[in-house]
């Protein structure tokens, strides 16, 4: 990797850390960290990055990420507790994973360099705010979007990274019920279903919303051509134990490839359990579910980490209501897996992969009032 950059600190920025009160309540990104980092593209190069207190930013109305939905973004956490010093987990993966949705939508990508700076000078300023009790950490979303205004069908000339960040708890407490959705489609092969684009999760809001609407926690998504093969949940991957084995949907070039998912994937070896990536027929599960050959279904994603789900309901055309579908067990495999993986991320246990990371300090004087 390259040097580190230089990078400024903008006035009020430890003022604002210096005032900032963590809450007992987190939620999920309801409480904003008190800074931000920032850097333009433009002319056809990355300028310096900043570090600044959290705020509105300006963007004109005719920014083409507003009209065009040009903004590709991730989520990883910083965590700070295995160690006094804060670490995070596989923020490599979620460098690539940025450059390859920034590919798709033809945007500039972010040097590994700058994408590294941004996390370190947010997690460094944030230091002493980091939760530090298991299953809390510092959310950190990268994101870019286009700045140049205009309606012209092109790509912006103008681009912002930004960092922005959230203390945090778990994403999701207890067991989800899923929606299996038969209407809407989230995406298509050949679209951008693989780059984490803001538009994948607005295609997913109206289903959503319904599925709660009706007392349920989640989508689940469907293949676009047959609507037949399971794809993934709103916002997370899913698994299932299917006669003592671990399986999850195969990557078909609609699914966005969960770093979580990968990862559970690597750990199901050493946990005694053998992976299977294959397309995954809706129908063939839930039966599957209903004769006890699936035993345990759960989803994963960094916000929920690793998501038990209670039920499943399927809304099939000609029925008067949804069918349900109750696996066996509840957070039996998913709760060892679960353990198994936050260990390693808080450093709780030993990291046999290699993939927590140290968050540098800040250069000493750095937030200098």
């Amino acid at each position: 990797m390259a040097e580190p950059l230089a990078f400024t600190v903008a006035p009020g920025v430890a003022d604002a850390v210096k005032a900032f009160v963590l809450p007992e309540k987190l939620g999920f990104g309801a409480v904003a960290a008190p800074v931000m980092f920032a850097a333009d593209w433009s002319e056809g190069k990355w300028g310096p990055g900043r570090l600044v207190p959290y705020g509105p930013i300006q963007v004109f109305p005719g920014a083409r990420a507003l009209q065009y939905g040009e903004l590709v973004f991730e989520g990883l956490k910083a965590y700070r507790v295995g160690g006094d010093a804060p670490n995070l987990f596989r923020p490599e993966a979620n460098w690539l994973r940025l450059r390859r949705s920034a590919e798709r939508l033809s945007m500039p990508p972010v040097p590994e360099a700058l994408f590294m700076q941004g996390l370190h000078a947010v997690t460094g300023a944030c230091v002493d705010l980091i939760p530090r009790a298991s299953g809390r950490a510092l959310y950190l979303r990268p994101l870019l979007f286009g700045t140049e205004a205009g309606y012209l069908l092109r790509n912006s000339v103008e681009f912002t990274f930004m960092v922005i960040a959230n203390p945090v708890e778990a994403y999701a407490s207890g067991p989800m019920r899923v929606a299996v959705e038969r209407k809407d489609v989230r995406a298509a092969v050949g679209g951008v279903g693989t780059a984490k684009a803001s538009a994948n999760y607005a295609a997913s809001l109206r289903a959503s919303s319904a599925a709660v609407a009706r007392g349920m926690t989640v989508a689940m998504w469907l293949d676009a051509r047959e609507q037949r093969f399971i794809q993934e949940l709103s916002g997370m991957n899913v698994f299932a134990v299917i006669n003592r084995e671990l399986h999850t949907p195969a990557l078909d070039g609609a699914i966005l490839p969960g770093i979580t998912r990968d990862s559970i994937l690597k750990l199901a070896d050493r946990l005694g359990f053998k992976s299977v990536e294959r397309p995954m027929a809706i129908d063939e599960l839930l039966a599957q579910i209903a004769s006890g050959e699936c035993s345990e279904v759960f989803a994963c994603g960094t916000a929920a980490i690793v998501s038990p789900i209670a039920a499943l309901a399927d809304p099939r055309p000609g029925d008067k209501a949804p069918r349900h579908y109750t696996p066996q067990l509840v957070d039996v495999a998913a709760a060892r897996i679960r353990e198994a993986l936050l260990g390693i991320q808080e450093r709780r246990a030993y990291d046999v992969f290699g993939w927590t990371r140290d968050v540098p300090a800040l250069p000493e004087g750095a937030l200098a009032v």
